[in-house]
């Protein structure tokens, strides 16, 4: 519970900054002047975008925050063998964080309307993010082989339940990532692909962020911080 207390806290936090940056609290009929000379009229498609989006992620961060907190309520139990983590995790983590990198060099050449080094960080970013999903496929593989199969302990379940599922949502990402990197190669409207990029940027930063929560706690390393929270709220 304590976990869920903490994140959610943040993810409020966000959503009431990301409201503040798009003018969402402003008093309309106090401002003078032309609807179409008002800046936070201009582009409301765009907020109304970034602010959909943000739901969703406050969404996606609440399911993986009861998850989270299911598998440390669980990890008590005493049928809870640890999953050893495979190394080729390191190198998928490398990856999705090159592709969150690659994505915010593209945010910053749609920007600039530089098209041919937009396309050339687009393309690094998919291909990023496939080399991800399909390390996370082969170290699948690789615990499978070891033995460490799904219904031979809970540890194990909640391994491949919770991968699987952030690795459903890099792959829906790459979807909207394939279809925004086909436009910005045909060239459409920039607004348009600006806003696109910038969408999937911070889509990518927030799946980077749980990732490395997620990595942390099956590595073991989020036990410490656990205890803290635990401790801050009772």
């Amino acid at each position: 519970m304590s976990v869920i207390l903490v994140f959610m806290g943040g993810i409020g936090c966000i959503i009431a900054w990301w409201m503040a940056r798009q003018r969402l609290t402003s008093k309309p009929w106090l401002e003078v002047g032309l609807a179409d000379d008002a800046p936070g009229m201009r582009g409301s498609s765009a907020a109304i975008a970034k602010l959909g989006l943000g739901i969703f992620l406050a969404v996606v961060g609440a399911l993986f925050a009861l998850l989270i907190s299911a598998y440390l309520s669980r990890m008590g139990g005493s049928d809870w063998w640890g999953i050893p983590i495979p190394r080729l995790l390191w190198v998928n983590t490398a990856a999705l964080a090159a592709s969150s990198m690659a994505l915010h060099w593209a945010k910053s050449e749609a920007h600039l309307e530089r098209g041919d080094m937009l396309n050339t960080a687009l393309t690094v970013a998919f291909a990023t993010a496939v080399l991800f999903v399909t390390g996370q496929v082969l170290a699948w593989r690789q615990l499978m082989s070891a033995g460490y199969v799904l219904a031979d302990n809970p540890s194990n379940s909640f391994f491949y339940m919770i991968t699987g599922l952030h690795g459903l949502h890099i792959l829906g990402g790459l979807f909207v990532l394939g279809r925004t990197t086909i436009r910005a190669r045909i060239g459409l409207v920039p607004a348009r692909i600006r806003l696109s990029v910038e969408l999937c940027a911070i889509y990518w930063h927030f799946m980077l962020i749980v990732w490395l929560v997620l990595f942390a706690l099956f590595s073991g390393w989020a036990n410490s911080f656990v205890d803290l929270c635990r401790q801050l709220v009772t």
